[in-house]
């Protein structure tokens, strides 16, 4: 089970999910985010714990410019992007930039998923998070969950993870009813909006990998 915990701040977070050995970790390049970090906050963040999980980048509707300044202070090895990215502009950033792309994809009823065909040529990675409510503010990290058995059975074009809502009482019961092999959270493992919690990383990670070692083989 892949685990991402996303919108990671401080470096005592940072060195914990080196020491859980999670898969990937997500900095936030989204000023509206409380989570946003500037380039130069998220290199000294990075280099506090030069080993751990791979860097993802997290931008919304980023131009080139935006990409090639963060890029240029930052090591990231991929590139998440949450924004309303067309599949041409999904190709065009992983050409350019020569970095894997995770194109996340707001989920509220079956015909979303249709997009996935669309994009499946050109990204890398799919997040398949809850889609924002009316009154949200962020395209991410709302804490809203979306109908997990929209997913079962269906063939996803390339390796994704779920996201939206998700929390360690209820990631099994999400795993289970989605058929997800990779997880993704931010909210969820937080006592604040923006501050995340190391108990519940690490009550998160340990029942996610859990339900991979509960399942029938």
């Amino acid at each position: 089970m892949e685990v991402k915990i996303c919108g990671v701040t401080q470096p005592e977070t940072l060195a914990l999910l080196g020491r859980l050995g999670v898969d990937f970790v997500g900095f936030v390049f989204y000023p509206p985010s409380p989570r946003s970090l500037t380039p130069g906050e998220a290199a000294a963040l990075s280099a506090s714990h030069p080993g751990g999980p791979a860097r993802v980048g997290l931008f919304v509707d980023a131009d080139d410019a935006t990409l090639a300044g963060t890029l240029a202070s930052v090591r990231l090895d991929m590139l998440q992007l949450h924004g309303a990215e067309t599949p041409a502009r999904c190709a065009e950033i992983r050409t350019r930039f020569g970095l894997p792309v995770m194109k996340a994809l707001g989920i509220g009823v079956a015909a979303d998923l249709d997009a996935l065909a669309d994009y499946a040529d050109v990204v890398d990675r799919f997040l398949l998070d809850a889609k924002p409510r009316a009154g949200d503010s962020l395209p991410g990290g709302n804490a809203h969950a979306f109908e997990w058995s929209l997913l079962a059975g269906r063939a996803v074009p390339r390796p994704w993870l779920l996201a939206g809502g998700l929390t360690a009482e209820n990631i099994g019961q999400a795993i289970l009813a989605s058929g997800a092999a990779g997880v993704d959270v931010s909210s969820g493992v937080e006592i604040s909006r923006g501050v995340k919690s190391a108990a519940r990383i690490t009550a998160f990670t340990a029942a996610a990998r859990g339900v991979v070692a509960d399942r029938p083989q």
